[in-house]
C-alpha cells in the first residue's frame, strides 16, 4: 500500500493480491433485466474478477476516487479504480496523473502545444500543463468498480 498526499485529499494505492484469485459464478448467456432466469445458468462456469481485470499483476494498483470532478466519466467518489502503469498514455484516455506534488485523476487531451488534464464535471476547470510543470503520468484507469 503507497499514500500520496494532497493539499485536497489522500490517494491510497493498493496492490491487488494475485497469489489468492477468487472465483465466483459466471451466467453463460448474461443476466436477463426483464425476467428472471433459471440459478442453473450459474452452475458450470465461473470467474474472477482479479483476472479479469488485472492484466499486468506487477505493474497494476487499486485507488479509490476522492471527490467529483470525474463524475461525467462514471467516477463518483469512493469508486475502486483499476489502473495499469505498463500501459502507454494516450489521447483521450483517463490516467492517474502526478502534477506539481499532487495526484489527480483526470482525461488526457494532449494537444500540439501542451496536455490538459481534463476534468469530466464542468465544476471544475481544465488543468493546462505546460514546460513549468512536473506531470508525471503515473498509471492508465483500465477499469471502475462501482457499488450499486
Amino acid at each position: 500500500m503507497k499514500k500520496a498526499q494532497t493539499s485536497q485529499q489522500t490517494i491510497v494505492f493498493f496492490k491487488p493480491n494475485t497469489e489468492v484469485f477468487q472465483e465466483m459464478p459466471l451466467a453463460q448467456n448474461g443476466v436477463s433485466a426483464g425476467f428472471p432466469s433459471p440459478a442453473d445458468d450459474f452452475k458450470e462456469l465461473r470467474i474472477s474478477i482479479d483476472q479479469e481485470v488485472v492484466k499486468n499483476a506487477e505493474a497494476t494498483f487499486y485507488a479509490r476516487v476522492a471527490g467529483e470532478s470525474m463524475q461525467g466519466a462514471g467516477l463518483d467518489d469512493g469508486d475502486l479504480l483499476v489502473i495499469d502503469r505498463s500501459k502507454e498514455p494516450q489521447d483521450n484516455n483517463i490516467a492517474v496523473c502526478f502534477i506539481d506534488g499532487e495526484f489527480t485523476v483526470k482525461r488526457l487531451k494532449v494537444a500540439e502545444e501542451c496536455i490538459y488534464l481534463m476534468p469530466e464535471n464542468s465544476k471544475y476547470k481544465p488543468i493546462r500543463v505546460t514546460e513549468e510543470n512536473e506531470l508525471i503520468i503515473w498509471g492508465v484507469v483500465t477499469f471502475v468498480v462501482k457499488k450499486v
